[in-house]
């Protein structure tokens, strides 16, 4: 499992792939993947899941997490490239309502 984070050149935009399992021994890796960025700077996140292999319930936790640093109802994520299982996982669990799914 990795999990790389990448801020754009405008410094607008943080991109956090995830390569491999998304589960609970993920935790402290994703988080820092976007704690050491300035939440006031960062307008837009994107996690791209097209390298991962499994998702489960403590991911759909951090990916929550992530949203309240992000600012919560404000913020601007887009979760690119899931997988036909993982946009059913965010369909029961209504995160289409909380999140951009592509």
């Amino acid at each position: 499992m990795a999990i790389k984070s990448q801020v754009s050149e405008g410094g607008e935009l943080l991109t956090i792939s995830i390569d491999g399992r998304f589960d609970a021994s993920s935790l402290d890796e994703f988080r820092k993947s976007y704690e050491d960025t300035d939440p006031s700077e960062i307008q837009r996140y994107v996690v791209d899941l097209e390298d991962t292999i499994h998702l489960d319930s403590s991911a759909l936790g951090m990916l929550l997490v992530l949203r309240d640093f992000a600012g919560g109802d404000q913020a601007n994520i887009t979760i690119s490239n899931c997988s036909p299982e993982v946009r059913k996982i965010f369909a029961i669990s209504s995160f289409e309502q909380l999140f951009t799914i592509e």
